[in-house]
């Protein structure tokens, strides 16, 4: 066993990038989303559409609350560990 690998360890270093990775890729995928339902959500109710308006206002909503709630939980996860 060299002194890096005991300084070090190697597993959770690993563990934490592809974790970060997925979770970052994730929360942004969602919020991405979020920013489209907006958008979509306003060229329709522009439209008169407001049926699809309301749906897309909705998915807005649900994603915009993941959003915070993906930060929340992250807080809660690193201030217990």
């Amino acid at each position: 066993m060299s002194v890096a690998t005991a300084v070090v360890d190697v597993h959770a270093l690993l563990q934490l990038i592809y974790v970060s990775l997925i979770v970052g890729v994730g929360i942004c995928a969602v919020y991405a989303t979020a920013v489209l339902a907006v958008a979509r959500a306003q060229e329709r109710r522009r439209a008169g559409q407001s049926a699809s308006a309301t749906l897309y206002a909705a998915l807005a909503a649900v994603t915009l609350a993941a959003c915070g709630l993906a930060v929340v939980a992250g807080i809660a996860a690193m201030t217990t560990k």
